[in-house]
């Protein structure tokens, strides 16, 4: 005769939880992506932002010095000699005895028509958010790097968690499901030698296995479950507690 298998959560094996590689795909692509927009900011403060300040200053200047060189010029007579000078320095002269466009000047040059006149208070913040940025990336990575040794493991008569922290089922007196369909997220409350409550969590997505581990700890324990259900209209409640003979 056939013995029946023994389900995880009644077995005594130890139930060993490692980090899963979605956890290091989603922290790397968060890398990553600080890590561009870095230097992007970077980008902005050493050249973007200072080069579009030079053009927006040339634009200014082209409109409160050089047209009205321009309008002076013609009206006292001066136009020929004025147009020789500007060529003379690479600016435009207009056509057909109009006054020149800053549209046109700036179009042949390659620079923006409506170019932004940036505080140096813009541009030194672009630094701050490069800065900002290549931290969130250096955590990110280090994050990865700490995580590599973490697991999550499930005993016969308790579990260690990723801190270290050894919590026996027996003093577990509330288990939180309610985020765990969704989000593979379960919280569980417990009394400590000393009396003291804390709660530890039980992560599917960055533990792969802790399902196994949540599973024996509620074959084991005799306290409060909280589970999201569903009502007999279709909507659900924010909880239910319950008692475990």
């Amino acid at each position: 005769m056939e013995t029946a298998p023994t389900s995880p959560a009644l077995a005594s094996e130890p139930i060993i939880c490692r980090v899963t590689s979605w956890y290091y795909r989603r922290m790397g692509m968060l890398g990553g992506l600080f890590l561009i927009f870095g230097l992007v900011f970077l980008h902005d403060g050493v050249r973007g932002y200072p080069q579009e300040l030079a053009i927006a200053q040339e634009k200014e200047k082209f409109m409160k010095e050089f047209l009205p060189s321009f309008e002076a010029a013609k009206k006292e007579g001066r136009l020929p000699q004025w147009m020789e000078d500007a060529k003379a320095r690479g600016m435009p002269t207009g056509v057909d005895g109009d006054s020149p466009r800053w549209k046109s000047y700036a179009a042949k040059k390659g620079w923006p028509e409506e170019p932004k006149l940036y505080s140096q208070r813009e541009i030194a913040e672009q630094f701050y958010y490069a800065y900002g940025c290549f931290a969130g990336a250096l955590i990110a990575g280090i994050l990865i790097l700490l995580n590599r040794s973490k697991t999550l493991r499930g005993e016969a008569e308790y579990w260690v968690s990723p801190e270290g922290v050894q919590i026996r089922y027996a003093d577990v007196f509330r288990v939180d499901k309610r985020k765990w369909e969704h989000k593979g997220l379960a919280y569980a409350w417990y009394r400590t030698q000393g009396g003291a409550e804390k709660r530890a969590v039980f992560d599917d997505l960055k533990y792969d296995g802790a399902g196994k581990v949540l599973e024996r700890l509620l074959a084991r324990f005799s306290g409060e479950l909280i589970e999201k259900v569903s009502e007999t209209t279709g909507a659900e409640s924010t909880s239910t507690a319950m008692e475990k003979s």
